[in-house]
């Protein structure tokens, strides 16, 4: 296997390098602009801003995409990615050791498989997914590009999500339903309709109430 280079060091990325090393990867290095070039971060030498990969030959690297994704962001992620592969570079699909993948599950170029995960049959993925810690996604279910399925939630058989949706901590989508291009759904939720593009769903409101005192 080719050596790695993680894009980031936030968060998400020290989540992937903890993965990369039980799983006995190569990491040859970590670019972020917001650390100098030849500190070290986890063990790991910083080697620059995002141009430091291009010292490197696109077919002797892969890259790991370490930005992680949040509702209604720049889209940063996608974009990283965007570029890396224009110039030529490709990136590793990941899947952790202790995620459940079915074999005919089809996963596309840099999708993020983490812990504890389950992947049904007949499920197809799209480039650069991440699917978080916890999450369930049931068979036939079709996810769209650069889509963040974050700890926890759950996609019933046959969901449709288009590209860049974003699914919050614990949200549930029952079965069948299609969620469009861009659109947000809160952490909690539970989806029982189709939901069009760049839409946001909330969850219902916690009801609150004071303990009454003796």
């Amino acid at each position: 296997m080719k050596p790695i280079i993680l894009l980031g060091s936030g968060g998400h990325a020290r989540v992937l390098l903890d993965m990369l090393r039980r799983m006995c990867v190569d990491v040859l290095g970590i670019v972020d602009p917001h650390r100098p070039a030849g500190s070290d971060y986890l063990g790991v030498k910083i080697l620059g801003d995002d141009s430091a990969i291009l010292a490197y030959p696109t077919d002797r690297i892969e890259l790991v995409n370490g930005l992680g994704s949040l509702p209604r962001d720049s889209g940063l992620r996608a974009t990283l990615f965007e570029q890396c592969r224009g110039q030529g570079y490709r990136f590793r699909t990941l899947i952790d050791p202790h995620a459940f993948t079915a074999t005919d599950a089809a996963l596309a170029e840099g999708v993020q498989v983490m812990a504890g995960v389950i992947i049904q049959a007949g499920t197809q993925i799209a480039k650069n997914c991440i699917i978080n810690s916890g999450a369930v996604v049931e068979h036939d279910c079709r996810i769209g590009r650069h889509v963040h399925i974050a700890p926890g939630a759950v996609l019933s058989g046959g969901v449709e999500l288009g590209d860049k949706v974003h699914i919050g901590t614990g949200a549930t989508i029952i079965q069948g339903i299609r969620i469009g291009a861009g659109s947000v759904v809160g952490a909690g939720s539970v989806v029982t309709r189709d939901i069009g593009c760049k839409q946001i769903v909330y969850p219902s409101r916690s009801h609150v109430q004071d303990l009454q005192q003796d």
